[in-house]
């Protein structure tokens, strides 16, 4: 068996084994999840775990996220064919790549040039040409591209920032790990005409959102 076609078969586990039994049902977000060779995603050294059922470190004290938290936050942002989404904390990539084919625009925000330069090389040798990543403070949004139907915060932030809030289109929903440096819970905001609805998931843990409107450096 090819390496490629093992890959495969480990892509196909991953989703039925980790995410559909584990209750995700959007089958876009599945179809979305097997399309997507995680394993370009990871340094070459970890590519054997690409499909195991943890984060995995990227380099420059970063990570890419479990799959099935990929999954989960993909399927609470509901997103349509046709919606424009900002993501704050790019990474490698990942889970750009799964929006950006669930979604019509994807602007992705990171904060350190130097993982913002391998995302845009992962997305390129992927075929996935409608994200865009932009190197900034993603606790500040991206004012030039608003309004947005969803926002994804892939980084632990003590409160949900307000710029973000405030670049969300109405009827746009928003999902973010909120708490404590050590432990969050998935929160999604749905902005309405009288205001911010909340829902929560339950808990999560992810590495800190640093900035203006996250955690101080």
């Amino acid at each position: 068996m090819s390496g490629e076609d093992r890959f495969l078969q480990e892509r196909q586990r991953m989703v039925d084994l980790q995410i559909a039994a584990r209750g995700v049902k959007d089958s876009r977000v599945l179809a979305a999840m097997r399309s997507i060779p995680r394993h370009l995603f990871v340094p070459i050294s970890f590519r054997d775990a690409a499909y195991n059922d943890c984060p995995l470190p990227i380099g420059s004290g970063q990570t890419i996220s479990q799959p099935y938290i990929v999954a989960v936050m993909t399927e609470l942002l509901q997103l349509q064919p046709g919606d424009r989404v900002l993501e704050i904390g790019c990474g490698s990539g990942y889970q750009a790549a799964i929006l950006g084919t669930l979604a019509r625009e994807v602007i992705s925000i990171e904060r350190l040039p130097e993982v913002a330069g391998m995302a845009r090389e992962n997305l390129a040798s992927t075929g996935i040409r409608n994200v865009t990543v932009v190197v900034a403070d993603g606790t500040l949004g991206y004012p030039g591209g608003a309004p947005y139907d969803a926002v994804i915060v892939t980084a632990a932030a003590p409160r949900v920032p307000q710029p973000l809030l405030d670049q969300l289109a109405e009827g746009g929903r928003l999902v973010a790990p909120v708490g404590s440096r050590d432990l969050q819970e998935l929160v999604r905001c749905t902005k309405r005409e009288v205001g911010i609805s909340r829902e929560y998931f339950g808990g999560v843990v992810f590495v800190p959102l640093l900035g203006k409107e996250g955690w101080p450096e």
